[in-house]
């Protein structure tokens, strides 16, 4: 297993430059997940990992050696594409066996590479079938198992599941993430899917064009999002945001907005005054017969357990609050929210970086 690291790498196409002074630090055995939009560069820089795009400036290096001209197949890499990538005139063995019958292996330690593979990924039975024959979600463990018996100093995956029903997907992520337990291997994933990233990763590493909005495990960036962005793209529904003022009451700092007046956490790094945004996760949401936040419930959204109460607070601002199905709000009523001050989030509305307070971190 390998470090992998990027090093003030940068990435043009003729005039075009889509990425600039990059860097980022990869942990032996750590499982990265390169997130984002499309178009944000993190099919990019995983291309520029395995060798498949060059690098326009700085380094690459895996196990403390530079790879930035060393060809794909000496990297000592496994890719696992979004469209498998499989032979289709060749058997599942054969698939999974073909990059050991480069490597001259002998057949023997062919057979088993291939049936360990097999095994762990429940393939035993299928050996002898054509991809054609074989399921979404099955030809997605070929192509792993393809993987995994290069024993691989890393492993980089492209959106391998963007394919496949949303079934499917979640039972892949769980086949997945126990694989790389199993092999403790270095693994960089790249996604689209914020759900995908807080399944699986151990880091996030948050893109926006073409560079590094936020780096920190799945819980730093729900708890503590470091910007307005990095809050928006991370949970599901996602952050409410208001826009509104700092104001002190009693010695004490509140966000006003629309209909909005909540206490905030003392020791905050803002000014009385300050123009910020106001970000209110659904889920820490509670209704109360007296609460800070006002407004019409205009619409109830079911989603089996929880519902979705979208509220509108005045004709510039909603939010969607996040409930247990049985609270009985219905399409106009009035309701009154609250919510606790240590889970108000608070966003400079200039830079719109995150404010902190003197007791964070």
């Amino acid at each position: 297993m390998a470090e992998v690291a990027y090093h003030n790498i940068c990435k043009s196409y003729g005039s075009v430059e889509v990425m600039r002074d990059l860097s980022l630090s990869i942990q032996d055995g750590e499982f990265a997940v390169l997130l984002g939009a499309s178009g944000c560069g993190k099919t990019t820089l995983l291309r520029m990992t395995a060798g498949l795009e060059n690098i326009t400036g700085g380094e690459l290096t895996i196990d403390g050696k530079v790879m930035n001209e060393v060809h794909p197949r000496d990297r000592d890499i496994a890719m696992v594409f979004q469209n498998y990538a499989l032979y289709p005139t060749m058997k599942v063995f054969d698939n999974i066996a073909f990059s050991l019958e480069v490597k001259r292996l002998s057949k023997e330690e062919i057979k088993r590479k291939v049936n360990e593979a097999a095994a762990v990924l429940n393939l035993t039975d299928y050996l002898d079938r054509y991809p054609r024959e074989l399921s979404g979600g099955q030809r997605q463990r070929v192509a792993m198992g393809r993987a995994m018996v290069r024993d691989a100093k890393v492993f980089l995956f492209d959106e391998p599941l963007s394919n496949l029903d949303a079934k499917l997907r979640a039972h892949m992520r769980v086949e997945i993430r126990q694989l790389h337990e199993r092999l403790k291997a270095t693994t960089v994933y790249v996604t689209h899917d914020q759900i995908e990233a807080m399944t699986m990763a151990d880091k996030i590493v948050l893109m926006k064009g073409g560079r590094i909005e936020q780096v920190g495990t799945p819980d730093d960036l729900y708890d503590r999002p470091a910007t307005r962005f990095a809050a928006d793209f991370i949970g599901s529904p996602s952050m409410n945001f208001v826009e509104g003022d700092i104001t002190a009451e009693d010695g004490k700092p509140h966000f006003v907005g629309p209909h909005i007046n909540l206490p905030l956490d003392t020791g905050l790094k803002a000014e009385q005054g300050q123009k910020v945004i106001c970000g209110l996760r659904p889920s820490d949401l509670v209704t109360t017969k007296s609460g800070e936040i006002k407004g019409t419930v205009k619409l109830v959204e079911k989603t089996g357990a929880d519902v979705n109460i979208h509220v509108d607070l005045s004709e510039t601002a909603n939010l969607v609050a996040t409930m247990a199905r049985d609270n009985g709000a219905v399409a106009g009523d009035s309701i009154e929210l609250t919510i606790p001050p240590r889970a108000v989030h608070l966003f400079d509305a200039e830079t719109e970086n995150r404010i902190e307070t003197q007791t964070a971190g």
